[in-house]
């Protein structure tokens, strides 16, 4: 029961995960005003705009909008990584995948992949490549017309996290209700960036896996 509300709470923060991600806001939207980070999805009070080590200080749009886009992909990725920590370990031993031989902790799992079955490797490092070619061709200034001052830029009609990937139909029309829709991935993916360095740590630590850590 308790791994069904586990699994049904990150699952809700991965499904907004897919949803396009922009870097409008409320203000934005009604206002000719300049730029400002602190205007951008994922400020909620008790803490504000919270920037102790003051990165947005020295950082201009087009530099924020990179670390935005850096953000959300980690958070994305997170999100997906904390659900594939749970079920991997929930159901192994008991699937016809690699004919049940992949037991124990989560970080071990791809090191357990039989030798008969290495053709999934390959097929994993073929689409996590072929995602990241499409972002870098689609998105990314091509390095021919970059500034080597400053290198890795987004395109300028690009809001971060927009991949033109909505499936679902989960984006909102209102601009306040994608604004929050916007906030709220970003929580989930925080919440699960934080999630899935812990569970990597516990693993590492001793050996056991997050489910049996918590007495499954």
């Amino acid at each position: 029961m308790k791994y069904t509300a586990i699994l049904s709470a990150l699952a809700m923060g991965s499904s907004a995960a897919f949803a396009p991600v922009t870097s409008s806001s409320k203000k934005s939207s009604t206002s000719s005003l300049a730029f400002s980070a602190e205007d951008m999805p994922g400020v909620l009070s008790p803490t504000g705009f919270f920037d102790p080590l003051g990165f947005s200080k020295k950082a201009d749009e087009a530099i924020m909008k990179r670390y935005r886009e850096a953000e959300i992909t980690h958070g994305r990725v997170a999100m997906l990584a904390s659900i594939g920590f749970l079920t991997g370990e929930y159901v192994e031993g008991s699937t016809f995948l690699f004919d049940s031989q992949i037991r124990g902790p989560a970080i071990t799992h791809l090191s357990q992949i039989p030798t008969d079955y290495l053709y999934f490797v390959v097929i994993l490092v073929s689409l996590i490549g072929g995602a990241e070619f499409y972002r870098a061709t689609n998105f990314w200034v091509s390095p021919d017309d970059s500034n080597v001052s400053r290198p890795g830029e987004l395109n300028a009609d690009y809001q971060p996290g927009n991949l033109n990937f909505d499936p679902f139909s989960l984006k909102p029309e209102d601009p306040d209700e994608f604004f929050e829709m916007q906030t709220r991935e970003l929580q989930n993916g925080r919440v699960a960036m934080l999630a899935a360095a812990g569970f990597i740590a516990q693993e590492l630590t001793n050996g056991k896996g997050i489910l049996e850590n918590l007495g499954y």
